[in-house]
C-alpha cells in the first residue's frame, strides 16, 4: 500500500528520507492524508480528513493538537519525548548560570558604554557592583517534572555542585533508573518551592498544570530565589510573577516566552522559544516521529503515543494482521474473535491493550482476510476504526 503524509511544518530530511519515495508521497500539499507530520502548527479548528489514520508531532509538547477530537475519530497521536532533551537541557543549565551571574544585565551594560578606553574602563569599576552574582556549588535547584528533559536538568546541576530535589508524583521507572542517586525526590511541590534557589519547571502543558505557579505558590518560595521556565508559558501565571518581582519577593525569572508585560522588566530574561531549535534536536525529532508513524501505519504498532496505550506485536511470516480501535468496554475481543470464527480463519496471535477509554486490539490471522470481515468489525458497537496491515 502506499501512504500520503501531509507536513505541516517544515520537517527535517533527514527524517522524511526514512520515508521511501516507492511506498510514501510526502509533503505540504499531499490529499486526504493518511498521516500528519507537524510541529508547530495549530491543528484546533482544524477539519479532520476522513482518510487520516495518525498523527505525529515532531516534539513533546501536543497543546497544539486536539487530542480528543482524535480519540473519539480512533486516530494516535504520537510525540517523540526525550528527542530533544539534550537541547533543552543545555539551554536550561545557560539559563541558570545567565541568572546567577546577571550576564543579560551586564552585557547590555557593557555595550551601552561611550568614551574613551579610560572612561570606560572608570564605568566599569563602577559600575560592575550592581551585577554582583552568585556561585551555584552548594546552591538548591528545585526541578519540578522528572521526565526526559528533567532528569537531565538535575543530573547535570548536580555535576556542577548543586543540591537538586525534584518533584514528580507520576515519575516513570524508566526515567528514575536515569535520575542521579545525588537528586533527592521531594513528595510535594510546597516542600520544594520553599527549599530551593532556583526553581526549573519541565512539566507539559495541560488542564492540571496550567497555572501551576501562581501567587500562592510564589508567595512559599525564597525573596533570593529564581524562577526558570523553559517548558510552556502559561505554566506560570503571569500576572502572578510580575507581581512577585514588583514586591521583591522574587528575585528574578528567566523564560522561553517573551511577553510585553515580561520584556519591560529588568529582573527578567526572556528567550525567543529557543528551548528545542538546534539542528540536532530538529533531526532526532523528525526521526522519531517518523519511525513511529511507519511502524503504526506498517505493522499497526504503537509507541510514544500521548492517547493510546502502547501495543508492539512481533509479526510472525505469512500472517495478515487486523488492528482495531475501540472504546475500552466489556466483551470486544470476544465479539472480534466470534466473528473471525464465523469466518472459518484461525487466530495465530492477539494483542489488547487499553488507556483510559481506549483500547486497542492486534489479531494476527494465519490466512488471509475473508471478503466481509473487517466491514464486520466496522459495525461493532464502539469500534471506532478499523484496517488490514
Amino acid at each position: 500500500m502506499a501512504y500520503r503524509i501531509r507536513t505541516l511544518n517544515a520537517i527535517s530530511d533527514t527524517g522524511l528520507t526514512r520515508l521511501p519515495a516507492s511506498t510514501y508521497e510526502v509533503g505540504p500539499d499531499v490529499s486526504d492524508p493518511h498521516a500528519i507530520l507537524v510541529r508547530s502548527a495549530n491543528l484546533h479548528g482544524e477539519e479532520i480528513p476522513e482518510s487520516l489514520l495518525a498523527v505525529a508531532r515532531a516534539g513533546a509538547g501536543t497543546n497544539n493538537i486536539p487530542i480528543p477530537e482524535f480519540s473519539a475519530r480512533g486516530i494516535p497521536v504520537f510525540n517523540t519525548p526525550g528527542a530533544n532533551a539534550n537541547a533543552v537541557k543545555e539551554l536550561v543549565v545557560a539559563a541558570i548560570f545567565l541568572a546567577a551571574r546577571n550576564i543579560v544585565p551586564a552585557a547590555a551594560f557593557a555595550h551601552r558604554l561611550v568614551g574613551d578606553e579610560a572612561a570606560m574602563n572608570a564605568a566599569v569599576e563602577k559600575g560592575k557592583k550592581a551585577f554582583a552574582g552568585f556561585e551555584l556549588p552548594g546552591r538548591t535547584l528545585g526541578v519540578i517534572g522528572l521526565g526526559a528533559v528533567g532528569v537531565e536538568v538535575a543530573n547535570a546541576a548536580s555535576s556542577l555542585g548543586m543540591r537538586v530535589i525534584g518533584f514528580d508524583p507520576a515519575v516513570t521507572v524508566e526515567h528514575a533508573w536515569k535520575l542521579s542517586s545525588l537528586v533527592e525526590r521531594i513528595a510535594g511541590l510546597d516542600e520544594l518551592l520553599q527549599r530551593a534557589d532556583i526553581v526549573t519547571i519541565h512539566v507539559p502543558l495541560t488542564p492540571g498544570t496550567r497555572g501551576l505557579i501562581g501567587t500562592a505558590q510564589l508567595a512559599t518560595m525564597r525573596p533570593s530565589a529564581v524562577l526558570v521556565n523553559f517548558a510552556r508559558g502559561p505554566i506560570v501565571d503571569e500576572e502572578a510573577v510580575v507581581g512577585a518581582l514588583e514586591s521583591r519577593t522574587l528575585r528574578g525569572y528567566v523564560c522561553d516566552f517573551p511577553t510585553p508585560a515580561l520584556n519591560t522588566r529588568a529582573n527578567v530574561v526572556t528567550l525567543p522559544h529557543l528551548g528545542a531549535s538546534t539542528a540536532e534536536a530538529e533531526e532526532n525529532c523528525a526521526v522519531m516521529a517518523v519511525d513511529q508513524l511507519r511502524g503504526y501505519l506498517e505493522n499497526g504498532t504503537v509507541r510514544n503515543s500521548v492517547n493510546f496505550p502502547s501495543a508492539d506485536l512481533a509479526r510472525a511470516p505469512g500472517t495478515t494482521r487486523l488492528v482495531i480501535v475501540n472504546s475500552n468496554v466489556p466483551n470486544m475481543v470476544g465479539q472480534i474473535s466470534t466473528l473471525v470464527a464465523q469466518a472459518d480463519r484461525n487466530i495465530a496471535d492477539l494483542l489488547n491493550k487499553s488507556r483510559g477509554e481506549l483500547a486497542y486490539t492486534v489479531v494476527d490471522l494465519d490466512d488471509d482476510i475473508p471478503t466481509g470481515l473487517l466491514s464486520q468489525v466496522k459495525t461493532i458497537d464502539g469500534v471506532l476504526a478499523a484496517r488490514l496491515v
